[in-house]
Parts: C-alpha cells; structure tokens; sequence
C-alpha cells in the first residue's frame, strides 16, 4: 500500500455549536468569516466560549486529510511546526490515536489554534491563531524526512511560504514522490496565482480545487477550468459542492455524485474528499471509483460537528468504501 506524507499548518480545531450569532458580534466576528487573529484575541475568545459545549481535533486542512487516509488504511505521516505546549501535545497525541506518524517540530511560541462557531444553518466562523504552526520552515525540511513515501500531500495555505513548499516539492521529487495538493482557499489563490501557475506546471501532479478556487486561478466555469488544471497536472480534480464533483485524466472526464446527506456543518469535507480520492489512486483504484469513494468521505464529515468523526462512523464509511470497491 502507497505511503503518503502530508505537511501543513498544524491547528487544533475548537469547534463549537451556537445557537445565535450574539456572541459573534459580541467578538466582532463577521458571520462566515475566517479571521485570523493575535494571541490576545484567541485567549479573548477562548473565554468568551469556554462555557460552551464544544470539541477538539487535530486540524489544518493538510492534517485532516492525513488523518482521514489513516483512517482508510494508509501508512501516512504528516510534518507541521507546534508549541511545546498543551495543544501541542494534544496535537500529536490526537495523530497517533489516528494512526498518523506526526513528524513535528516546536517552539515556545504557543501551538496554533482555530476557534470554530457553528451556527444552526451550518455556517462556520472562524477566529484562528496561527502561532507556531507558520514557524515551519525550508530549513526544518531534510530529505529522510520524504524517504520511503510515495505520495506527498500539501494543502494550498503554504503558498504563503514560498520557500518553503518549493523545498518540499524538490525533495518529494528528489525521492520519486508523486505532488498533490489543494488549493485552500478563493483569497489564497487571488493573492498567489502565479506562484500556483508555476508550480502546477512544474512538480504538481495531483490538484484539487473548489469551484471557487477554479474560477479565482482560470477565471472559467468549472468543466473549463477542469480542462485546462488537467493540461498542468496528470490529475484535476474541481469540486462542485452539492453537485458532487469533476475529475479529468489524460483526455477522460469523470462526474461523480455526492451521496445523499444531512448537512450540519461543511468542516472538512472538501479534506475528506482528497483522502477518499487519495486512498482509491493509492491503492489501484478507477479514477471514478476513487471519486466516489471521495464523496462518501465528504458526505458523512458534513453531518458531524467539525473535521473529526467517531469510531461508529468511520464503520460505516469502511463498509461503504468495501462495498463501492466489491
């Protein structure tokens, strides 16, 4: 079976049910928004919302992903930056429990922490505090960190390190690694397109993006932009939302239905996505088969609060994912 190396911002995610949006004016904290804010101001938060139910997870976009291939069966490790603190610690323990191999660095700066609020429509608001996890560096990367893997997997926010995901690339190329990565976020992508351009034409193999992030990059509808992501890399794929999503290899198109789900909360799913796609390439399967396997991931995420789910779910997402390949 294929290895995969993530590496990304390493976040807990705190993620809390509310039941109005009072107390999100109350922090000024624009409904839907990602915010990223000081120390002072997570600790602000913290306090405002420590009263209230709310559950932990190691997080980041890369870290879901990996947690999620581990999950399937996939011999993973995943390479961040934390504090030598509390959430740090809870961080790692948190990747073991998934059977992730953490390859973490830290420091005393505090580890970073994303506040999630969860209003009743499903809309996520987020207050994040980066911290130490954007101490990683080029300097922090050494070649035995990529050897033995097959794939390595970095999400779209590292654009805002340059140096860094260049590294990371030359050396998962250096090993013979296959690239995939996902593009993140729209505002990411606006502020980086020719950044993103270079790479995915050099070193990218595998690319991920939302509808959003596709129309930001090409300025084309999604079968559009599909067609011209799948002339840079060997593998597009552009997520549609309710609509499932598109994949192109070569000059074959695939559309893939999302399975039917109760959203209550969007948190991961387009993380969950790649570690289902992930998981079919990485182990023989058809491009179709691995997008389905990807919308099976995505479509029970969306009905739990936050990227992480229980021991019962993930259950039934194996016998989903045994039947699908059956």
């Amino acid at each position: 079976m294929k290895k995969i190396l993530g590496i990304g911002n390493a976040l807990v995610d705190s993620m809390t049910m509310i039941e109005d949006e009072a107390l999100l004016s109350k922090l000024q904290l624009p409904k839907g928004s990602m915010q990223l804010v000081d120390a002072a101001t997570a600790e602000k938060v913290k306090k405002a919302s420590d009263h209230l139910k709310h559950t932990m997870a190691s997080g980041g976009s890369a870290a879901n992903t990996i947690r999620g291939l581990a999950k399937l069966g996939n011999p993973t490790a995943f390479i961040g930056h934390v504090g030598d603190d509390e959430t740090g610690r809870f961080f790692s323990d948190d990747l073991k429990a998934a059977g992730v191999e953490p390859l973490l660095f830290s420091s005393k700066t505090p580890s970073g922490i994303a506040h999630a609020f969860v209003t009743k429509d499903g809309e996520r608001t987020f207050a994040t505090f980066l911290g130490a996890a954007i101490e990683l560096s080029a300097n922090h990367l050494k070649s035995e960190h990529f050897a033995g893997f097959d794939y390595l997997y970095v999400e779209g926010y590292l654009v805002q390190n340059r140096e860094l995901l260049r590294k990371a690339i030359d050396l998962a190329k250096t090993a013979g690694m296959k690239v995939a990565i996902d593009l993140a976020s729209f505002n990411v992508v606006a502020d980086n397109k020719d950044f993103l351009n270079e790479i995915l034409d050099n070193g990218v193999d595998l690319v991920f993006a939302n509808e959003e992030e596709s129309k930001t990059l090409t300025g084309l509808s999604p079968e559009k932009a599909l067609d011209l992501l799948a002339q840079k890399c060997e593998i597009a794929v552009v997520k549609i939302g309710s609509e499932g999503s598109l994949i192109k290899k070569g000059t074959e198109t695939y559309r893939i239905s999302p399975i039917k789900a109760k959203a209550i909360d969007t948190t991961g799913a387009g993380d969950m996505y790649a570690a289902g796609f992930l998981y079919g390439i990485t182990n023989g399967l058809s491009m179709e088969t691995a997008g389905q396997i990807g919308s099976v991931l995505a479509g029970n995420v969306i009905e739990v609060v936050g990227a992480n789910m229980d021991d019962q779910r993930w259950q039934k997402i194996l016998a989903a994912v045994q039947q699908i390949r059956s």
